[in-house]
Protein backbone atom coordinates (compact mmCIF):
# COMPACT_ATOMS: atom_id res chain seq x y z
CA UNK A 1 0.00 0.00 0.00
CA UNK A 2 2.92 2.57 0.97
CA UNK A 3 4.26 1.77 -2.73
CA UNK A 4 0.87 2.26 -4.38
CA UNK A 5 0.80 5.61 -1.98
CA UNK A 6 4.48 6.64 -3.01
CA UNK A 7 3.77 5.99 -7.39
CA UNK A 8 0.40 7.87 -7.14
CA UNK A 9 1.50 10.61 -5.62
CA UNK A 10 4.66 11.09 -8.04
CA UNK A 11 2.26 10.46 -11.18
CA UNK A 12 1.28 13.70 -11.88
CA UNK A 13 0.38 13.77 -15.58
CA UNK A 14 -0.89 11.36 -17.92
CA UNK A 15 0.11 11.14 -21.95
CA UNK A 16 -2.58 10.64 -24.37
CA UNK A 17 -1.46 8.83 -27.70
CA UNK A 18 -4.52 10.26 -29.37
CA UNK A 19 -4.73 9.02 -33.08
CA UNK A 20 -1.16 6.88 -33.21
CA UNK A 21 0.30 5.83 -36.69
CA UNK A 22 -0.67 9.10 -38.37
CA UNK A 23 2.58 10.75 -38.80
CA UNK A 24 2.28 11.22 -42.70
CA UNK A 25 -1.36 12.38 -42.65
CA UNK A 26 -1.14 14.35 -39.13
CA UNK A 27 -1.00 17.78 -41.11
CA UNK A 28 -4.33 16.76 -43.06
CA UNK A 29 -6.28 15.53 -40.09
CA UNK A 30 -5.00 18.73 -37.81
CA UNK A 31 -6.58 20.85 -40.95
CA UNK A 32 -9.87 18.53 -40.76
CA UNK A 33 -10.46 18.22 -36.92
CA UNK A 34 -10.06 22.62 -37.24
CA UNK A 35 -12.37 22.84 -39.50
CA UNK A 36 -15.01 20.36 -38.21
CA UNK A 37 -14.59 22.15 -34.96
CA UNK A 38 -14.96 25.95 -36.35
CA UNK A 39 -18.12 24.91 -38.36
CA UNK A 40 -19.28 23.31 -35.24
CA UNK A 41 -18.92 26.27 -33.44
CA UNK A 42 -20.03 28.26 -36.08
CA UNK A 43 -23.32 26.48 -36.58
CA UNK A 44 -24.09 26.11 -33.01
CA UNK A 45 -24.08 29.53 -32.26
CA UNK A 46 -25.60 30.77 -35.12
CA UNK A 47 -28.44 28.66 -34.11
CA UNK A 48 -28.42 29.96 -30.67
CA UNK A 49 -28.55 33.54 -31.60
CA UNK A 50 -30.88 33.04 -34.10
CA UNK A 51 -33.21 31.90 -31.97
CA UNK A 52 -32.63 34.43 -29.13
CA UNK A 53 -32.94 37.09 -31.59
CA UNK A 54 -36.07 35.70 -33.49
CA UNK A 55 -39.44 36.21 -31.94
CA UNK A 56 -41.23 34.10 -34.13
CA UNK A 57 -38.88 31.39 -32.86
CA UNK A 58 -39.77 31.99 -29.05
CA UNK A 59 -41.60 28.64 -29.21
CA UNK A 60 -40.72 25.83 -26.08
CA UNK A 61 -39.27 23.15 -29.32
CA UNK A 62 -36.98 26.05 -30.30
CA UNK A 63 -35.93 27.16 -26.82
CA UNK A 64 -34.66 23.63 -26.38
CA UNK A 65 -32.45 23.79 -29.91
CA UNK A 66 -31.11 26.49 -28.47
CA UNK A 67 -30.10 25.14 -25.44
CA UNK A 68 -28.73 22.07 -27.06
CA UNK A 69 -26.70 24.16 -29.70
CA UNK A 70 -25.09 25.91 -26.37
CA UNK A 71 -24.47 22.77 -24.66
CA UNK A 72 -22.63 21.41 -27.95
CA UNK A 73 -20.39 24.54 -27.71
CA UNK A 74 -18.90 23.59 -24.33
CA UNK A 75 -19.39 19.68 -25.18
CA UNK A 76 -16.59 19.67 -27.72
CA UNK A 77 -14.57 22.51 -25.75
CA UNK A 78 -13.72 20.19 -23.45
CA UNK A 79 -11.80 17.51 -25.76
CA UNK A 80 -11.31 19.17 -29.48
CA UNK A 81 -9.12 21.95 -28.86
CA UNK A 82 -6.87 19.73 -26.58
CA UNK A 83 -6.59 17.13 -29.41
CA UNK A 84 -5.70 19.87 -31.90
CA UNK A 85 -2.93 20.67 -29.34
CA UNK A 86 -1.52 16.96 -29.47
CA UNK A 87 -1.84 16.78 -32.91
CA UNK A 88 0.93 19.39 -33.54
CA UNK A 89 3.18 18.63 -30.51
CA UNK A 90 5.00 16.13 -29.95
CA UNK A 91 4.32 16.21 -25.66
CA UNK A 92 1.26 14.91 -25.73
CA UNK A 93 0.89 15.31 -21.56
CA UNK A 94 -2.16 16.31 -19.34
CA UNK A 95 -1.96 17.01 -16.06
CA UNK A 96 -3.93 14.66 -13.50
CA UNK A 97 -5.89 17.28 -12.60
CA UNK A 98 -6.81 18.12 -15.83
CA UNK A 99 -7.21 15.34 -16.97
CA UNK A 100 -10.02 14.11 -13.98
CA UNK A 101 -11.95 17.86 -15.22
CA UNK A 102 -12.02 16.57 -19.01
CA UNK A 103 -13.33 13.30 -17.82
CA UNK A 104 -15.89 15.13 -15.42
CA UNK A 105 -17.15 18.11 -17.87
CA UNK A 106 -17.04 15.57 -20.88
CA UNK A 107 -19.07 13.23 -18.98
CA UNK A 108 -21.49 16.14 -17.19
CA UNK A 109 -22.07 17.62 -20.90
CA UNK A 110 -22.69 14.61 -22.07
CA UNK A 111 -25.37 13.45 -19.65
CA UNK A 112 -26.92 16.76 -20.10
CA UNK A 113 -27.73 16.23 -23.70
CA UNK A 114 -29.15 13.20 -22.44
CA UNK A 115 -31.76 14.53 -20.20
CA UNK A 116 -32.07 17.37 -23.00
CA UNK A 117 -33.05 15.11 -25.77
CA UNK A 118 -35.31 13.44 -23.53
CA UNK A 119 -36.97 16.52 -22.19
CA UNK A 120 -37.24 17.71 -26.56
CA UNK A 121 -38.61 14.29 -27.07
CA UNK A 122 -41.73 14.97 -24.37
CA UNK A 123 -41.82 18.55 -25.85
CA UNK A 124 -42.77 16.66 -29.34
CA UNK A 125 -44.97 13.81 -27.23
CA UNK A 126 -47.36 16.89 -25.89
CA UNK A 127 -47.33 19.00 -28.96
CA UNK A 128 -48.62 15.84 -31.35
CA UNK A 129 -50.48 13.57 -28.93
CA UNK A 130 -51.96 16.16 -26.82
CA UNK A 131 -52.21 19.20 -28.69
CA UNK A 132 -54.62 21.07 -26.93
CA UNK A 133 -53.23 21.03 -24.21
CA UNK A 134 -50.03 21.82 -25.30
CA UNK A 135 -50.09 25.93 -24.79
CA UNK A 136 -51.48 25.27 -21.23
CA UNK A 137 -48.19 22.71 -20.01
CA UNK A 138 -45.35 23.94 -21.84
CA UNK A 139 -45.22 27.29 -20.41
CA UNK A 140 -42.33 29.27 -20.84
CA UNK A 141 -41.50 28.47 -16.88
CA UNK A 142 -41.87 24.86 -16.99
CA UNK A 143 -39.35 24.91 -20.43
CA UNK A 144 -36.65 27.32 -18.39
CA UNK A 145 -37.29 24.50 -15.22
CA UNK A 146 -36.65 21.78 -17.36
CA UNK A 147 -34.05 22.68 -19.30
CA UNK A 148 -32.04 23.99 -15.83
CA UNK A 149 -33.10 20.25 -14.24
CA UNK A 150 -31.45 18.64 -17.44
CA UNK A 151 -28.14 20.77 -16.46
CA UNK A 152 -28.24 20.03 -12.41
CA UNK A 153 -28.72 16.22 -13.14
CA UNK A 154 -26.10 16.04 -16.13
CA UNK A 155 -23.47 17.81 -13.59
CA UNK A 156 -24.35 15.98 -10.47
CA UNK A 157 -23.96 12.73 -12.71
CA UNK A 158 -20.49 12.09 -12.93
CA UNK A 159 -19.31 12.62 -9.93
CA UNK A 160 -19.32 9.47 -7.33
CA UNK A 161 -16.97 8.00 -10.62
CA UNK A 162 -14.49 10.68 -10.71
CA UNK A 163 -14.00 10.40 -6.84
CA UNK A 164 -13.71 7.18 -7.20
CA UNK A 165 -11.34 7.45 -9.95
CA UNK A 166 -9.10 9.90 -8.39
CA UNK A 167 -8.80 7.39 -5.05
CA UNK A 168 -7.06 4.97 -7.54
CA UNK A 169 -3.39 4.09 -7.88
CA UNK A 170 -1.74 4.32 -10.98
CA UNK A 171 1.46 2.78 -10.81
CA UNK A 172 3.66 4.84 -13.49
CA UNK A 173 1.58 3.35 -16.20
CA UNK A 174 0.52 7.33 -17.49
CA UNK A 175 -0.02 6.49 -21.36
CA UNK A 176 -3.43 6.90 -22.19
CA UNK A 177 -5.03 4.86 -25.29
CA UNK A 178 -6.98 7.46 -26.46
CA UNK A 179 -8.08 10.74 -27.83
CA UNK A 180 -8.97 12.15 -24.66
CA UNK A 181 -9.29 11.54 -20.90
CA UNK A 182 -12.30 8.84 -20.12
CA UNK A 183 -13.22 6.77 -17.31
CA UNK A 184 -12.51 3.13 -19.53
CA UNK A 185 -8.84 4.34 -20.79
CA UNK A 186 -8.13 5.41 -17.22
CA UNK A 187 -9.47 2.51 -15.69
CA UNK A 188 -7.68 0.04 -18.02
CA UNK A 189 -4.16 1.57 -16.49
CA UNK A 190 -4.68 1.49 -12.68
CA UNK A 191 -2.50 -1.08 -10.76
CA UNK A 192 -5.47 -2.26 -8.78
CA UNK A 193 -8.56 -3.85 -9.05
CA UNK A 194 -10.84 -1.80 -10.33
CA UNK A 195 -14.22 -4.03 -10.45
CA UNK A 196 -15.57 -1.46 -8.22
CA UNK A 197 -15.77 1.71 -10.75
CA UNK A 198 -16.21 -0.75 -13.49
CA UNK A 199 -19.60 -1.49 -11.75
CA UNK A 200 -20.05 1.91 -10.67
CA UNK A 201 -19.51 3.21 -13.88
CA UNK A 202 -22.56 0.82 -15.41
CA UNK A 203 -24.49 1.97 -13.22
CA UNK A 204 -24.64 5.37 -13.37
CA UNK A 205 -24.56 5.32 -17.45
CA UNK A 206 -27.21 2.60 -17.80
CA UNK A 207 -29.37 5.06 -15.71
CA UNK A 208 -28.70 7.94 -17.20
CA UNK A 209 -28.47 6.42 -21.07
CA UNK A 210 -30.81 3.64 -21.05
CA UNK A 211 -33.71 5.03 -18.81
CA UNK A 212 -33.13 8.44 -21.38
CA UNK A 213 -33.28 6.23 -24.23
CA UNK A 214 -36.51 4.18 -23.31
CA UNK A 215 -37.98 7.18 -22.63
CA UNK A 216 -37.29 8.69 -25.68
CA UNK A 217 -38.14 5.89 -27.36
CA UNK A 218 -41.57 5.26 -25.62
CA UNK A 219 -42.77 9.04 -26.74
CA UNK A 220 -42.26 8.48 -30.59
CA UNK A 221 -44.15 5.32 -30.28
CA UNK A 222 -46.68 7.09 -28.69
CA UNK A 223 -45.98 9.74 -31.55
CA UNK A 224 -45.50 7.94 -34.45
CA UNK A 225 -49.22 6.05 -33.29
CA UNK A 226 -50.57 9.56 -33.02
CA UNK A 227 -49.48 10.77 -36.69
CA UNK A 228 -50.73 7.25 -38.05
CA UNK A 229 -54.51 8.37 -37.02
CA UNK A 230 -54.02 11.90 -39.02
CA UNK A 231 -56.52 11.62 -41.97
CA UNK A 232 -54.19 13.50 -44.64
CA UNK A 233 -50.81 12.44 -46.15
CA UNK A 234 -50.03 16.09 -46.02
CA UNK A 235 -50.88 16.40 -42.33
CA UNK A 236 -48.65 13.11 -41.45
CA UNK A 237 -45.69 14.34 -42.92
CA UNK A 238 -45.87 17.92 -41.35
CA UNK A 239 -46.39 16.11 -37.95
CA UNK A 240 -43.81 14.13 -38.37
CA UNK A 241 -41.55 16.49 -40.08
CA UNK A 242 -41.11 18.62 -36.50
CA UNK A 243 -39.69 15.27 -35.26
CA UNK A 244 -37.93 14.03 -37.50
CA UNK A 245 -34.42 16.12 -36.88
CA UNK A 246 -34.93 15.39 -32.93
CA UNK A 247 -35.08 11.58 -33.73
CA UNK A 248 -32.05 11.93 -36.18
CA UNK A 249 -29.99 13.01 -33.40
CA UNK A 250 -31.01 10.91 -31.00
CA UNK A 251 -30.08 8.00 -33.16
CA UNK A 252 -26.53 9.07 -33.79
CA UNK A 253 -26.10 10.31 -30.41
CA UNK A 254 -27.77 7.74 -28.31
CA UNK A 255 -26.23 4.91 -30.92
CA UNK A 256 -22.54 5.24 -30.11
CA UNK A 257 -22.75 6.12 -26.45
CA UNK A 258 -24.81 3.17 -25.84
CA UNK A 259 -22.13 0.85 -27.42
CA UNK A 260 -19.30 2.62 -25.75
CA UNK A 261 -20.09 3.04 -22.11
CA UNK A 262 -23.00 0.76 -21.04
CA UNK A 263 -21.34 -2.50 -21.06
CA UNK A 264 -19.29 -4.14 -18.16
CA UNK A 265 -15.98 -5.42 -19.55
CA UNK A 266 -12.52 -3.33 -18.72
CA UNK A 267 -10.87 -4.99 -21.85
CA UNK A 268 -12.23 -3.05 -25.60
CA UNK A 269 -11.43 -2.75 -28.75
CA UNK A 270 -9.06 0.43 -28.66
CA UNK A 271 -9.79 1.13 -32.45
CA UNK A 272 -13.37 0.94 -32.10
CA UNK A 273 -13.71 3.05 -29.25
CA UNK A 274 -11.51 5.70 -30.68
CA UNK A 275 -13.52 6.20 -33.90
CA UNK A 276 -16.49 6.40 -31.76
CA UNK A 277 -15.61 8.72 -29.45
CA UNK A 278 -15.02 10.71 -32.76
CA UNK A 279 -18.40 10.10 -33.56
CA UNK A 280 -20.27 11.02 -30.41
CA UNK A 281 -17.26 14.43 -29.46
CA UNK A 282 -17.07 15.78 -33.15
CA UNK A 283 -19.38 14.51 -35.27
CA UNK A 284 -22.73 14.43 -33.29
CA UNK A 285 -22.06 18.03 -32.81
CA UNK A 286 -20.73 18.95 -36.10
CA UNK A 287 -24.03 17.10 -37.76
CA UNK A 288 -27.04 19.22 -35.23
CA UNK A 289 -27.22 22.23 -36.91
CA UNK A 290 -26.88 20.72 -40.13
CA UNK A 291 -29.70 18.15 -39.35
CA UNK A 292 -31.81 21.02 -37.15
CA UNK A 293 -31.81 23.59 -39.92
CA UNK A 294 -31.69 21.52 -43.10
CA UNK A 295 -34.82 19.64 -41.80
CA UNK A 296 -36.81 22.75 -40.57
CA UNK A 297 -38.08 25.53 -43.03
CA UNK A 298 -39.00 28.10 -40.13
CA UNK A 299 -35.24 27.91 -38.80
CA UNK A 300 -33.39 28.41 -42.14
CA UNK A 301 -36.33 31.96 -42.70
CA UNK A 302 -35.32 33.35 -39.10
CA UNK A 303 -31.72 32.82 -40.28
CA UNK A 304 -32.02 34.53 -43.89
CA UNK A 305 -34.01 37.27 -41.56
CA UNK A 306 -31.58 37.79 -38.73
CA UNK A 307 -28.47 38.02 -41.52
CA UNK A 308 -30.11 39.84 -44.10
CA UNK A 309 -31.82 42.38 -41.04
CA UNK A 310 -29.40 45.34 -41.77
CA UNK A 311 -29.87 45.03 -45.82
CA UNK A 312 -33.91 45.03 -44.81
CA UNK A 313 -33.34 48.04 -42.93
CA UNK A 314 -31.67 50.22 -45.91
CA UNK A 315 -33.80 48.61 -48.23
CA UNK A 316 -37.36 49.42 -47.14
CA UNK A 317 -38.63 52.22 -47.89
CA UNK A 318 -37.38 51.38 -51.36
CA UNK A 319 -38.32 47.60 -51.83
CA UNK A 320 -40.64 46.40 -49.19
CA UNK A 321 -39.84 43.15 -50.29
CA UNK A 322 -36.53 43.30 -50.34
CA UNK A 323 -33.95 40.22 -49.19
Amino acid sequence: PLMDQHNFSSLSEFVLLGFPNVGHVRGWLFVLLLLAYLFTIGGNMLIFLVIRLDAALHKPMYHFVSVLSFLELWYTATTIPKMLANLLSDKKTISFAGCLLQTYFFHSLGASECYLLTAMAYDRYLAICRPLHYPSIMTTALCAKMAAGCWTCGFLCPISEVILVSKLPFCNYNEIPHIFCDFPPLLSLACKDTSTNVLVDFAVNAFIILITFIFIMASYGRIIGAVLKIKTAAGRKKAFSTCASHLTVVLIFFGSIIFMYVRLKKSYSLTLDRTLAVVYSVLTPLANPIIYSLRNKELIQAIKRTIFKKGDKKGEKASPTHH
